[in-house]
């Protein structure tokens, strides 16, 4: 699973950044959730956090905390694209 989540600092900061396979183990670890029950919904300290955790992983600096982080949000990070890492059409396996 793959989310890009857009956010904007109260500095004016605006950001585009993308979760990958170590931000969800992140996120599964310090929630204790598996990342198929965001189908039942996804909260905001989710999206906080996938948007913290993607944007360090980028090489942007972010303040210590998530909480720090939280604090410097203009407002909640908008899912802006999903991808689940499912093809819709699988690989047909080809014998000779």
């Amino acid at each position: 699973m793959k989310l890009t989540l857009r956010y904007a600092t109260r500095d004016g900061d605006r950001r585009e950044v993308s979760t990958n396979v170590a931000t969800i183990v992140k996120w599964e670890r310090l929630m204790r959730r598996k990342v198929s029950s965001i189908s039942e919904g996804i909260g905001a300290e989710d999206l906080c956090f996938f948007a913290y955790e993607a944007t360090r992983q980028s090489g942007i600096v972010v303040p210590a905390t998530l909480d720090q982080f939280i604090e410097s949000l203009e407002d909640m990070p908008e899912v802006a694209e999903t991808d689940s890492g499912n093809p819709t059409d699988p690989a047909k396996l080809v014998t000779s």
